[in-house]
């Protein structure tokens, strides 16, 4: 499933030392995020924080075999060209979009529903960036957020949907 358009990108994207921001995730993870909407019919994906597009290249290339579409939001211009340039280097354009801007800001105004949501931006927004895209969701949608044990606090929010979090 995997074209040599699509493999040459990832190749490259591999071989480049990551450079914030938008350090992509592990080649693992993009395999992982590749088996999770591979097999879904018509799967709508949101990526929130897409970084100069690795993690949407592998989305974007399971999600279109069977209908779906990505759609990713990034706020950094200097990873907005480069997300531009990857997804069209692999051949990807006619199933990913990118919206530009703040997730927070940006998000709110997104009328789709979605099957997957992947979470990789600033990790202190994580809960905030979960809050908003709750009513995004389609029934039984999954969301994924990465790097999120390195930082367990964010997740009190999240673990607990229907409480409230204080801050002291």
């Amino acid at each position: 499933m995997l074209d040599d358009l699509v493999r040459a990108v990832l190749e490259r994207l591999e071989a480049e030392e990551p450079r914030p921001p938008g350090v992509p995730v592990a080649p693992t993870t993009g395999r992982f995020l590749f088996s999770v909407c591979a097999p879904q019919t018509d799967c709508e994906v949101l990526e929130i924080g897409a970084g100069r597009g690795y993690s949407t290249v592998w989305l974007t290339a399971a999600a279109r075999y069977l209908g779906g579409r990505v759609l990713s939001l990034e706020r950094e211009p200097s990873c907005i060209a480069d997300w531009r340039r990857n997804v069209a280097d692999a051949g990807l354009e006619d199933w990913a979009d990118l919206v530009e801007g703040d997730a927070r800001e940006t998000l709110p105004a997104i009328d789709d529903v979605f099957d997957v949501v992947f979470l990789d931006a600033a990790n202190t927004h994580y809960e905030e960036l979960f809050q908003l895209a709750r009513g995004k969701l389609e029934p039984g949608a999954l969301v994924i957020a990465d790097d999120v044990t390195l930082h367990a606090d964010i997740l009190r929010g999240i673990r607990k949907p229907g409480r409230q979090t204080r801050r002291s």
